[in-house]
Formats: C-alpha cells, structure tokens, sequence
C-alpha cells in the first residue's frame, strides 16, 4: 500500500506509478477499484481556517468527524451535511473529506443549500501524470476553461487524487424542529413534501419512509431550522398548513435526520440497496411502476422526492434491468450501492449516454493519459 504524507509525495508516486491504483481514504464509502492501494490519509490537518469568512481549507486525509469537531467549537458546521456509510456497509474506518468531495457526497439539507460540490471553494489535486493541480481558492469566484473543483466533485479519483479541498462552512443554526406525519401514502407524502418546499418558511429537510423502512406506519418528515422564535412560528404554520402527528425539536430532530442521511432503516436489513435521482413529480409513479414489474422494495424518499433509496431483494440481478428501464422513462439514474450475494456482476453506475461517455472519456484521457486512477470504476461491478 502507498501512504503518502505529503502532496510532493503523492506526486512522485504517481510519476513512478506502472500499473494501476486504486484511490481510497477512509474506506467507508464501499467503492474499490482494481490496483495497488493509494491511501490519502496521511494528508490530513488543517491548512487555513478563518471562522469570520466561513473558509476552512484541509488536508484530503483529514477525518470528517475531525472537521465537525473543529467547527463545532466555532458554532459552524459543513452545511451539505455529508452522509456516513459505514452503518449502511457495515464498514469501520473513518470518512476523510476528500471522499466527501471526491464521491460529491451530500445529505437531506441538499434541498435547501445545494450538494458537496456547491460548498467546495477550492482544490488541489494529482493528476494521473503526477502533475499539481489546483482550482478556485479561499472565495467563490468564477473562473474561465474546466470548473475543475465541480470536475473533481463525483469524479471518484478517476481524474486525480485530491490532496487538499478548500470550503464554505455555515453557522450552526439556534433550533431545529420536525413535522411528523404517519400514514400517508407516498404520493399524498411527496405532493406535501413539495408544497412545504414552495413556502416562505425556508424547509431544510423533506423526507417520507415507507412503512417497510420504520417497521411502523409510513412517515412523513419536514424540517425548520433557525432562531427559536422563528423555527416555532415556521413550524405551526407548517402544521397548520399540512398537519402533523407531532413536531420532534433540537436533538430529537437532530436524530431523525442523521436516520435518513445514512439510510439507517436498510443498514441490518438483507437486500440489494439503490440509490436513484429522479424528478420529486415522478418518484411516486416510479415506485409503483417498479413494482408492477415484480420487484418489491422498501423506499426512503429524501429531497422531496427527488432522491429515492430503495431496498430491494438481493437475488438475480437486484431488479437492475426493470429499475433502470423505468428510470430512463422518467428521467435520472439508478446507483447500485450494496450488493451483498447476488448482482455482483452488475455496474455500480448506470450505463452513460453514448456523447456522455465520449465527454467523460475524453476528459479522463487528458487528465489522466495513462489510465492508472480507478481505472474502469465507473463501469465496473461492486
């Protein structure tokens, strides 16, 4: 294994670098290519952080719950709320801020502040010739040629190895507080999911389980985050609005929440996990259209709908071939996270379009001519 402890260092071994590698961090997020291990976690540390201008800048290596201690002690925290794998995997390690920004990963907040890649100021990273890259820097700005830091962002080390990520942090709001509402049916859910989101009252989480994911009754979640006085006002108008069973504050909310970002319900339970991005307007009709065509599942629909994770049998092919077809009727892609017995054969990732692949080809030959990082993962099975 290669364990570089600086960004000079992790050049050199990708200059000298003969076959292929396979990039990780923490190695929590149940992604592996092919190749002689490269781990990034000895580039860790902070680099710069300035609590008044919301900029923290850190080692890729550095461990996340490292980053929201260091915050927390500010009153901040990342705002995109990055989902923890490791319960959904079963995995142990320690989740590094260069795989949050490597795999673009984002939590429930994502409705109201935008993914990983909206929050990510800057990067550094290796190419797969050994060159130092960097991009953007301690402020937003616009820049001309490749965007490289959105680039970077879901590019799974297949374009370089990011050795450090520059971000924008957010204060820690004063109160949190989430309506509950058991018993609907996803489409009645969704349709309230998406009015809430159209109101004045700043929604921050928009989520519905299916009554297979709360071993219960269905749930429906919305949540209000700020200034106490104000997260109740919101909160009863909400309820007033769309009724609820219950409003759950602060740490309870909190709970319900870090439920739903690590898709918890589906961790212990046996089954295929997906994870499609859809249209909100089409998630219900999506669901039963899936199980028209014989697969069962268990749903977590995040982002209004717009995010759908599904459990579904771990047998054959996992429903992939009926999943997919249905997702390329209403528009998005399916990614098979965990396969567990069967579908070991099936991609990970769903199938580019055929210019997209081209684009994508043609941007990971110039970033990395040789083809040495992860190479085939967006293409390989789990």
């Amino acid at each position: 294994m290669l364990l570089p402890d600086s960004e000079a260092e992790l050049a050199e071994m990708i200059r000298a670098a003969h076959a292929p590698l396979s990039i990780r961090g923490g190695g929590t997020r149940g992604v592996n290519a092919a190749g002689e291990a490269l781990d990034t976690r000895g580039l860790h540390g902070v680099r710069l952080y300035e609590p008044g201008a919301l900029t923290l800048v850190v080692g890729a290596g550095t461990p996340v719950s490292d980053i929201d201690t260091i915050l927390a002690e500010k009153g901040q925290r990342l705002a995109f709320e990055p989902m923890d794998h490791r319960s959904l995997f079963g995995l142990a390690g320690e989740p590094t801020i260069g795989g949050v920004a490597a795999a673009n990963v984002s939590g429930p907040r994502r409705v109201q502040v935008g993914a990983a890649r909206d929050h990510m100021l800057g990067v550094r990273f290796v190419s797969g010739t050994g060159e130092v890259i960097k991009n953007g820097g301690r402020v937003m700005k616009n820049v001309t040629g490749y965007d490289l830091v959105k680039l970077m962002a879901g590019s799974y080390g297949t374009l370089g190895v990011i050795s450090q990520v520059s971000v924008k942090v957010q204060a820690i709001p004063q109160a949190q507080a989430t309506l509950v509402l058991r018993g609907q049916d996803m489409a009645q859910a969704i349709a309230d999911l998406t009015r809430a989101m159209g109101t004045p009252y700043d929604v921050s989480g928009a989520a519905w389980l299916s009554q297979g994911a709360t071993r219960d009754q269905s749930e429906r979640r919305i949540r209000v985050e700020g200034m106490a006085g104000s997260v109740r006002y919101r909160a009863d108008k909400l309820a007033d609005l769309l009724g609820a069973d219950s409003i759950v504050t602060d740490e309870d909310s909190a709970a319900l929440w870090q439920e739903i970002r690590d898709v918890v319900p589906f961790a212990n339970q046996d089954g295929a996990v997906w994870r499609i991005s859809t249209r909100p307007s089409g998630a219900a009709g999506l669901c039963d259209a899936i199980a028209r065509d014989g697969i069962k599942h268990q749903a977590i629909a995040d982002w209004s709908g717009g995010l759908l994770w599904m459990l579904t049998p771990d047998t054959d092919d996992a429903g992939t071939a009926i999943i997919r077809a249905q997702v390329a009727k209403v528009g998005g892609h399916a990614t098979l996270i965990r396969a567990r017995t069967a579908a070991k054969t099936i991609p990970r990732f769903q199938p580019q379009a055929r210019a997209l692949e081209k684009l994508s080809s043609g941007l990971r030959a110039k970033f990395d001519p040789r083809g040495i990082l992860n190479p085939g993962l967006m293409g390989t099975p789990l």
